[in-house]
């Protein structure tokens, strides 16, 4: 690429002082000062933060704290709920099913996307219900855990016969995420996903705000999927790269 002076740069620098002095000084001031103004400083600073900067950030003084959907805690990367709503719009799931849903603002972020789609319903598992205030005529609420065989039966019997789409977002240890992914796996549709959260903290040093001390979501993940060859990641759903579910968007294929 040209250098910063080289002649054809010069050339349209001295044809814009020419003809519009002003926006030459404008557009002068903007490259070789743009420190000057302090909220221009501000942005700068932001603008130098690496990814894994960014993620704990949000991590640590966003996602706990200041993540709502419509007044309610949602423990979400705003940018993976994007790709939500767009693999939803896709699939039109008759049933998605949430595994592990905590204070319910992503549980009903999801009805309120089935509510445009006039069509769905959220089943959401969750062992505890006392942090859970999420209301919605689109929920079925199963409380216990996922790996409870009473638990498993009657997701199953929403889910048989019906285009089912599943997240985990329950317990993130490896065993425990290997063992949804092999329990509830044959109940997602051809078409849909399965999308795996947080195993963005495989990714971190143990004992960061992300780092997880034993493996988690993504190792089982890997596990799986060698296991499991009609699901493939769908690395399209991780394109804004600040995805707090690596290798998490399973696609099944058939």
């Amino acid at each position: 690429m040209p250098g910063r002076f080289s002649p054809l740069r010069v050339y349209r620098a001295a044809i814009l002082l020419l003809r519009d002095p002003a926006e030459f000084r404008r557009r002068a001031r903007r490259k070789y000062f743009p420190m000057s103004a302090p909220s221009r400083r501000e942005y700068r600073q932001r603008f130098r933060l690496t990814l894994e900067d960014w993620m704990l950030y949000h991590q640590t003084d966003i996602v706990f704290d200041q993540c709502t959907w419509m007044g309610v805690k949602a423990l979400k990367n705003p940018l993976d709920a994007w790709i939500y709503q767009e693999i939803i719009y896709e699939v039109k799931p008759d049933v998605i099913v949430e595994l592990g849903s905590m204070w319910g603002g992503s549980t009903l972020y999801l009805a309120n996307l089935l509510d445009l789609l006039g069509h769905g319903q959220v089943v959401s598992v969750d062992i505890n219900r006392e942090r859970f205030s999420a209301k919605h005529e689109r929920f079925v609420l199963i409380t216990g855990s996922t790996t409870d065989p009473e638990v498993i039966a009657k997701v199953r019997a929403l889910c048989e016969g019906r285009r089912a789409l599943f997240i985990h977002d329950a317990a993130h240890d490896k065993p425990t995420v290997l063992a949804d992914l092999r329990t509830y796996s044959n109940l997602v549709s051809v078409g849909s996903y399965f999308i795996v959260e947080d195993g963005f903290g495989d990714l971190f040093t143990p004992g960061t705000p992300i780092g997880m001390g034993e493996d988690g979501p993504l190792p089982a993940i890997e596990e799986f999927t060698r296991e499991h060859p009609e699901f493939v990641v769908d690395k399209s759903r991780e394109r804004y790269l600040l995805t707090t579910n690596p290798l998490g968007f399973l696609k099944r294929t058939r």
